[in-house]
């Protein structure tokens, strides 16, 4: 028989959760208050005469911006996976000279503060004529995943028994042959997680686009948040609702591949 659960826990867990989702009805509630009552004393807790007209902003303005984030995301996806699942694949399972130096090496990477990658960024492209172009901020943007990308392929391709590679081996598939028959697929897990996190570190990103891609012709919607930041009037509900419409497709993810992601953080914790 299952033991309940103290009532004292339970009260515990729904303020705790409480107070943690504050925030998210705090956005809501300011993006559907009236600009006249945005600096009511004291505010007001709840939108008793709700207004749209910050997601008319968002829906007449704002729609490229999603566009381009979307296109930046799933552009960081693709190149993450890319590098990261043949670079994890090669320190895993192929015995690299060096390997544990490279590890070493891309933990140090994730140290490293994103505004100073993205002043170095801005040097180079300068140079190479890459500054405000999506394609160079879907390149910035994958150096902060794909560290994180090898990292996870790596401890979880270690744990992938010996006998399926030595199974290849015998039917005469080489290295390459294995890697895209065997071992991908088995790493499905990981491959989800990394493509999660990847698309969320490059639709969330600031610094990135506000230091390469501020005049650009397509920007993505953390700088069309900004746009409405100004130096004598604030459209605060113009801000909340595009934040609100900006998180959607990061809880819709979220919680399609909350199985997935479980399962591909935790791999290769254990072993057999």
């Amino acid at each position: 028989m299952t033991a309940r659960r103290p009532l004292w826990k339970t009260v515990l867990g729904v303020v705790l959760t409480a107070l943690m989702l504050f925030p998210v009805y705090w956005l809501v509630n300011v993006s559907l208050t009236q600009t006249s009552d945005l600096r009511s004393d004291p505010p007001h807790w709840f939108p008793w005469e709700p207004t749209f007209e910050g997601y008319q902003a968002v829906f007449g303005q704002q729609l490229p911006a999603l566009g381009t984030s979307l296109l930046v995301g799933f552009g960081c996806v693709v190149l993450t996976l890319v590098i990261a699942a043949p670079a994890g694949y090669a320190l895993a399972l192929l015995n690299l000279r060096g390997g544990r130096t490279l590890n070493f090496l891309l933990l140090v990477a994730q140290m490293v503060p994103a505004v100073v990658m993205a002043m170095g960024f801005y040097a180079v492209y300068n140079s190479l004529g890459l500054l405000n172009t999506v394609g160079g901020l879907i390149v910035a943007d994958s150096t902060i995943a794909v560290p994180f990308g090898v990292l996870l392929f790596t401890a979880f391709m270690s744990g992938i028994p010996r006998e399926l590679l030595q199974a290849a081996r015998v039917d005469g598939a080489g290295a390459w042959r294995t890697f895209w028959s065997v071992v991908l697929p088995v790493s499905r897990n990981s491959a989800l997680t990394v493509s999660l996190f990847a698309f969320l570190w490059a639709w969330s990103d600031f610094i990135f686009a506000s230091t390469l891609n501020r005049n650009g012709d397509l920007v993505p919607i953390t700088l069309g948040i900004y746009n409405y930041i100004g130096n004598n009037t604030t459209q605060w509900n113009a801000i909340m609702a595009t934040a609100v419409v900006a998180s959607v497709p990061a809880a819709v993810l979220l919680v399609v591949a909350q199985r997935h992601v479980a399962a591909g953080v935790t791999a290769g914790a254990v072993k057999d």
